[in-house]
Parts: structure tokens; sequence; C-alpha cells
């Protein structure tokens, strides 16, 4: 079923996954996932899947489709992970761009991430092209207000365009917020694919850079107190991966694959660190394009980091 084809919104399907046997030393996401209504989201605050299946920003940008796929394959690699936690899991459904139209895509996930945000659950956006941001980012900013946006990338997706596209949420993150609300960090930029106009405008909007060489540099102890620095302030974070940022060897699946890349060891370090504080609002995982992925390396790949933020996310002590 093509995006044309499919409804605005599916709720959760079913999950599947290897069993073992029952009971909770046994536990995987397909046997404990429960299946929630984003228009009536009211139910014990957990996590909460959501699916952004959208090929048009990638598209609009240029890049090879395929996207719109992701959140089922992302879906299918987490099934049979195991569980080491009791907390609640929920999967809301996805939300799909139908045709051209992704501006009303957009609204429906950004009107089901502030309903998922006010019900106190933590969205995970599951896309999609990386244009996914700027709808889920909408939805958290109008139920929490200003957010500390941290993206593991290879681009800036800063671009300035007469529509958005998968290369333009950030820009459009900042006009909805203004510039003294657009608080956004990107590590893992890679210069050659990123030209002056976009370094420039970076600056202008005052986004913290960490090149992918820098992060290739840096110890373990290194990559920890970079990303606690960028944690710094009391704000919500909004944690946003593009999965071309990882090495085109390890994730070929992508919509842009990367010529140098930052090694999973590097972005999952980077990512179990910003977890940890506690502090996540809203997680997007973003640029799966099963259509390339081998042996769904890629899928895989991106499910563990998701079980890995959760787990850090979990492990925060209650307050």
């Amino acid at each position: 079923m093509n995006s044309v084809d499919a409804p605005a919104y599916s709720p959760a399907p079913e999950w599947s996954g290897r069993s073992d046997g029952p009971g909770p030393e046994h536990a995987r996401w397909h046997s404990v996932i429960r299946p929630l209504d984003v228009t009536n989201p009211q139910a014990q605050p957990g996590i909460a899947l959501l699916g952004f299946a959208s090929d048009e920003g990638v598209e609009r940008n240029h890049g090879r489709p395929g996207a719109a796929e992701g959140p089922a394959a992302l879906r299918a690699a987490l099934g049979s992970l195991a569980l080491h936690h009791e907390h609640v899991l929920y999967d809301a459904g996805t939300i799909t761009t139908q045709g051209t139209d992704l501006e009303s895509s957009h609204e429906r996930l950004s009107d089901a991430v502030e309903a998922l945000s006010r019900a106190g659950h933590l969205p995970i956006i599951l896309g999609g092209g990386h244009e996914t941001a700027f709808g889920s980012h909408r939805g958290a900013f109008r139920a929490q207000g200003p957010l500390n946006i941290i993206n593991l990338d290879a681009h800036f997706d800063l671009r300035t365009a007469d529509v958005p596209t998968s290369g333009t949420p950030f820009k459009q993150i900042s006009e909805l917020v203004g510039p003294e609300h657009f608080a956004y960090s990107v590590l893992g930029i890679s210069r050659p694919n990123n030209t002056k106009v976009l370094f420039d405008e970076a600056a202008n909007l005052g986004v913290t850079i960490t090149l992918d060489e820098e992060l290739l540099a840096m110890t373990r102890d290194e990559l920890r107190s970079h990303a606690t620095q960028l944690c710094a302030d009391s704000s919500p974070i909004h944690l946003s991966i593009d999965l071309d940022v990882l090495p085109a060897a390890q994730a070929p699946g992508v919509s842009a694959p990367a010529g140098l890349g930052v090694d999973l060891r590097i972005i999952r370090e980077l990512a179990v660190t910003i977890a940890s504080t506690g502090r996540l609002a809203l997680v997007d995982v973003v640029e799966l394009n099963p259509s390339f992925d081998l042996d769904s390396r890629t899928a895989k790949l991106a499910a563990r980091l998701i079980d890995d933020i959760v787990n850090a996310h979990f492990s925060v002590p209650a307050v």
C-alpha cells in the first residue's frame, strides 16, 4: 500500500516476535506493548511509539524515497528485543502522508504529539524522513514550551525552501519558536555535505556544531562530558537521530548514506548519556529506508538505539 492509498492514520498494528514462554522473565517488546488511542491517550504514563510514514519531504529534497516504510521495519526489529524493565510501552499507531500533502500530515503529527505529551507520555517517533522533526517538535512545543534540541546528524537540515522538505525542519522550528527560544545543537556534521550557506545560517541562529571528525577523535569520557554539557540547562530535551549520521557500512538503509559517518559506539554513547538526564520530552528516529537495507542491518541497529534510550530514560530515579 503506497502513501496515496494508505489511511491518514492507522491504529497500532499487531506485534510479533520470538516467544520463550509466559511471565515477565520472558518479556519482549512484542509481548508487552499495548495499543494507545492518540485521540484519548489518558493512561498510565509510559513510552508511546508513533509512526510517521512519509517520503514526501525526502522527495522534495531530491533524496531517494523509501523512508515511508521505516516505521513498519522499526517495529519488526523491536519486536523480539528482550525487556529488562517493567515500565509501560504503548504503540499509538502511524500517521501517513497522503500523496504530496505533507503539511496536513505534519498537523496530524503535531496534534498527536501534543496529546501524548500532555498525557504524560514520552513520544518516540518512528520516521519517515527528517521532515518528521518539525511536526513532532511543534506538538511538543505546544504542550511543554521551548525545548533543547539535540540532533545526531550529518546534515544541519536548516535549508530555506518554498515548501517544507526533509532538509528544512530545524529552520522551520527556528521560525516557529523564535530566535530567543531556539536552542539547537547538531553532532556529526559532515563538512563536505553542508555548504557554506548552511554553516553561515547555523552561525546566524547560534547553533552549536560538532563535526563528525571531532566526535571520532573523542574518548568515551570526552563524549559523555560533551553530551552532558549540551544538557546543562533544565529545559526538556528533543533528541533527534538521523540514521545517516552512521557510516554506510553500519547503516546502509538510509535516504542519504554517509561517506565517512560516526561509529555506532559513539552515537550510542551520546544518545544514552542524553537519555540518562531524565529530561527527554521527545525522540525522533528517522531516515530508515528499508528498500536499501541489507539483512535489516540498519533497522536492527536503530531498534537497539531505541531500546537503549528507553532503558537509560527509565534508569533515572523518580523524584
